[in-house]
C-alpha cells in the first residue's frame, strides 16, 4: 500500500474540516513528505488536546491523546515537541463544539 506524504494528508484534512465549517490552521509545518502530525483541538474556553498518531494492539493506525488540560500548557507541551522534532506538523482546529473529525473514516 502507498502511504500518503504527510504535506497531501493535512491539506486533504483542512479541506475536509472547512466542508464542515470547522475553522483550522497550519501553526507548524514540517516535513512534506514524511513529518509527523500533532492535532490539536482547542474550543475556545481555555482548554485544549492533541491527538497523535499511534498504533493499536491490532497493528491498526489510531488516533490517541498525546496531553489535554490549560491551552498554555498545551501550547508548551507542542513547543517542546517541535523543539525535539522539526520536521513536526501542528494543526490548530478551533471548535466550540470540539470537533475534529478524526474519528472519520480515511483519516487514520
Amino acid at each position: 500500500m502507498t502511504r500518503l506524504t504527510a504535506e497531501f494528508w493535512v491539506h486533504a484534512y483542512l479541506r475536509r474540516l472547512s466542508l464542515a465549517n470547522i475553522p483550522a490552521f497550519v501553526t507548524a509545518k514540517g516535513d512534506a513528505a514524511a513529518g509527523a502530525v500533532l492535532i490539536k483541538q482547542a474550543p475556545l474556553d481555555g482548554t485544549a488536546v492533541v491527538y497523535q498518531r499511534s498504533y493499536d494492539l491490532d497493528g491498526n493506525r489510531v488516533w490517541v491523546i498525546l496531553t489535554e488540560g490549560a491551552e498554555r500548557d498545551v501550547d508548551a507541551t507542542l513547543n517542546k515537541q517541535r523543539s525535539f522534532d522539526p520536521d513536526l506538523w501542528v494543526i490548530e482546529v478551533e471548535d466550540r463544539e470540539g470537533r475534529h473529525l478524526l474519528d472519520e473514516d480515511g483519516l487514520t
